[in-house]
């Protein structure tokens, strides 16, 4: 059984069993038929096939190891192949579980192959589309970021940190501050630049990944503003110069970093995103006032 799906105008397609694909919720929002995505105005990135197997195996010796990202006890280990021209990715839940998926693909990742322990099969999917969606979009002028957004009125604001800096948390003090305030997604939303009434315009896109929030919405704003946050015992927002704004911004975009022309083309984006919309650094405490301050010092 095969699915396709379209995130921020450009789709993909999963073939995997039709019990694994109905576990896959998330991705409902998002569902089109061929219809719907064919032609430019929704170009097919990547198609994923997608086996169930007792155990994944160890790697083979004739690949050739690239990168091991262990940089996170809580986060996945993701190992990097070469196999001739295609890419081997092997990921596992934590940095010290077992593989739990491995990905081969083409050299241009627009097909590629995904075998997945039968009692992972939601993970496996979820990150085997999410990595594959941010490489074959690096360039497009898109960035798959580790946000959370939060819109108000025609604008969304997007909210970077690391892992435990409160994105989730700031969020939700906006809607409690603001009754207009609503949540377009928590962990991985979509910034693309787009063309629109004759200006480039940057704007944020909802996506099936959105973390432990379940907010999984199809839609989009323009981006108002982007605010790198801090924990802190007052509230303080400043504009940030441009290499501040440039560090942020990479830090929290996926890619394969270490592929030259991959990181050429998020470079260029980053750099043309920060001076399309302002980047602005916030101390802040865990409270209402937190977004008042946030957003009077952003309007």
């Amino acid at each position: 059984m095969n699915n396709t799906y379209t995130v921020a105008g450009f789709s993909f397609t999963i073939e995997a069993a039709e019990e694994a694909l109905a576990r896959m919720t998330n991705y409902e929002p998002f569902k089109v038929n061929d219809a719907q995505c064919t032609g430019h105005n929704a170009p097919l990135l990547f198609t994923l096939q997608a086996e169930a197997v007792e155990a994944i195996g160890e790697q083979e010796k004739e690949w050739q190891e690239v990168f091991t990202d262990t940089s996170d006890d809580d986060m996945p280990r993701i190992e990097v192949y070469r196999a001739g021209t295609d890419w081997i990715l092997r990921e596992s839940m934590y940095k010290t579980s077992p593989i739990c998926l491995q990905i081969r693909a083409t050299e241009d990742f627009s097909q590629a192959h995904l075998l997945y322990a039968t009692n992972d099969a939601r993970f496996a999917l979820d990150n085997a589309a999410m990595l594959l969606y941010a490489f074959t979009t690096a360039d497009k002028q898109l960035l798959e970021m580790h946000a959370s957004v939060t819109v108000r009125g025609d604008r969304a604001y997007m909210f970077l940190g690391k892992s435990g800096t409160g994105k989730s948390t700031h969020s939700q003090q906006w809607m409690k501050a603001f009754d207009d305030a609503w949540l377009l997604n928590d962990d991985n939303p979509i910034l693309r630049i787009e063309n629109r009434d004759g200006e480039e315009q940057v704007w944020v896109y909802g996506s099936p990944w959105s973390g432990k929030t379940p907010c999984y919405k199809n839609d989009s704003r323009r981006v108002g503003g982007i605010v790198k946050l801090a924990q802190a015992p007052h509230n303080e927002i400043r504009p940030l110069r441009l290499p501040e704004a440039y560090a942020y911004m990479l830090s929290s975009s996926s890619g394969l970093k270490i592929e030259p022309k991959m990181m050429d083309a998020l470079y260029e984006t980053i750099a043309k995103t920060i001076q399309l919309v302002q980047v602005y650094g916030m101390e802040c405490l865990p409270n209402p006032e937190a977004a008042e301050v946030c957003y009077e010092g952003m309007v």
